[in-house]
């Protein structure tokens, strides 16, 4: 779903009915179109941390937004505590959560916030990974969609979907869709008129006609859905 951000953000995408984006997906789809009109504008945060933003995605894995927001504000807290031993090196000065910050404390003390003994692991992961510089987020932004997923999944814990929500939430990439997103495929479905249970590849299929603005309508999709817009279509 469409989320703040939970510190300063470093920029904000805001779409509206004159936006080229927004009229250029107007004209591709006639029920995407009454979607756009029945919802307006949509902003979004962007999170320039690299760090800050996958460690957001991966706290978000499989829990409500609510719930996430949770336990992401007790792990700032948490991290807070240790930002005396943070590296000098860090790059990130809105939040505390950071590779060094996260990296002073182990599984059972990052479960502690909420989180799941796996989740706890991935954010160990990946603060190793940025640690000893296997991922330098500065460098992976130059590259194309593919390539940073394909970079950012080797990571622990890191799928397709969370790399994808990196690229929107942090990169600000104009034509992401995240198939395996719930709240997108409930969205596609009921602006179609289809069963919730089509497989993922059919809304992908979907999706593919809204190139090369396929985030934009996500942000519209995921708006939609959580505005209770789109079920009234």
């Amino acid at each position: 779903m469409v989320r703040p951000a939970y510190t300063n953000p470093e920029a904000t995408l805001a779409f509206n009915l004159n936006s080229p984006e927004v009229r250029e997906l107007i004209k591709l789809d006639d029920d995407m179109h009454t979607l756009i009109e029945a919802v307006g504008e949509v902003e979004v945060d962007i999170e320039g941390d690299g760090f800050v933003s996958l460690a957001r995605a991966i706290c978000d894995q499989q829990i409500s937004i609510h719930a996430a927001r949770a336990i992401w504000g007790r792990l700032e807290q948490l991290c807070a505590k240790a930002g005396a031993s943070a590296s000098a090196t860090q790059t990130s000065t809105r939040s505390p959560v950071t590779s060094a910050a996260i990296l002073a404390h182990d599984i059972e003390q990052l479960r502690s916030v909420g989180l799941s003994r796996s989740k706890a692991a991935y954010l160990i992961d990946l603060a190793q990974h940025v640690d000893d510089e296997r991922i330098v987020f500065g460098e992976l932004a130059t590259h194309d969609d593919e390539t940073i997923i394909a970079e950012l999944i080797r990571i622990k814990g890191v799928g397709r979907w969370t790399a994808q929500m990196h690229l929107i939430f942090s990169l600000g990439r104009l034509d992401v869709f995240a198939p395996a997103d719930g709240g997108l495929r409930r969205s596609v479905c009921a602006l179609k008129g289809l069963p919730s249970d089509v497989p993922p590849a059919m809304i992908e299929a979907i999706a593919e006609d809204w190139a090369p603005y396929r985030t934009v309508a996500s942000l519209y999709l995921w708006r939609g859905l959580g505005q209770g817009v789109i079920q009234s279509l």
